[in-house]
């Protein structure tokens, strides 16, 4: 699990396509390993290489600093298709700490939220703000749940409370239990 975090600042990668599915974002011929670790190289694979194995000269997900863009911002029913963890796994080991767009299917937004990744919708007006400015300056204040673009212009948004504060605490759900542990115990003792 990622560490605590309560801001996410970058620029922005965009991918416009509506209706990425999780086989898009990470094809099912991956789906052999139980680790998260370097799933990222085959992160959206179909798009970035060609049939021979070879980087695609085309592929709007190469050139460009991981470090400085680690926000992707997605076209309309994001994460669409099978439930597939492999699929956060993948975006955040590529480099991604959020995903934002005006629909994310449910699975993946719960998924990602189990696994460190923050799911974003916003509303329509902000997606078209953000889609045609690829590269923007974007900080998310996950505390206040707002997102203000680099030239001062903001918009809210909502994160399942659970999964919110796992991110801020920088735990995934079983993380959430074990550090209640001694209240956990606590009341099954007085109960016992």
């Amino acid at each position: 699990m990622a560490k605590a975090k309560t801001t996410y600042t970058s620029r922005t990668v965009v991918l416009p396509q509506d209706n990425i599915d999780t086989d898009q974002i990470i094809p099912a011929r991956f789906l052999t390993t139980t680790t998260k670790e370097g799933l990222g190289k085959v992160a959206f694979y179909d798009w970035r290489y060609d049939s021979d194995g070879n980087l695609r000269d085309d592929s709007p997900l190469d050139g460009f600093v991981k470090s400085e863009f680690s926000i992707l911002v997605a076209g309309a029913n994001f994460g669409c298709g099978s439930s597939r963890e492999h699929a956060p796994w993948a975006l955040s080991d590529f480099g991604f700490s959020a995903v934002i767009s005006s629909d994310i299917a449910d699975i993946f937004k719960s998924n990602a939220l189990k696994n460190g990744l923050l799911p974003i919708v916003v509303d329509k007006k902000a997606h078209r703000e953000l889609l045609k400015s690829p590269g923007c300056d974007v900080s998310i204040d996950l505390e206040d749940q707002i997102i203000k673009f680099g030239d001062g212009w903001t918009c809210i948004f909502e994160v399942e409370p659970f999964g919110r504060r796992c991110l801020l605490d920088g735990v995934d759900p079983l993380g959430y239990l074990l550090d209640r542990m001694p209240q956990i115990q606590k009341f099954e003792e007085a109960r016992s």
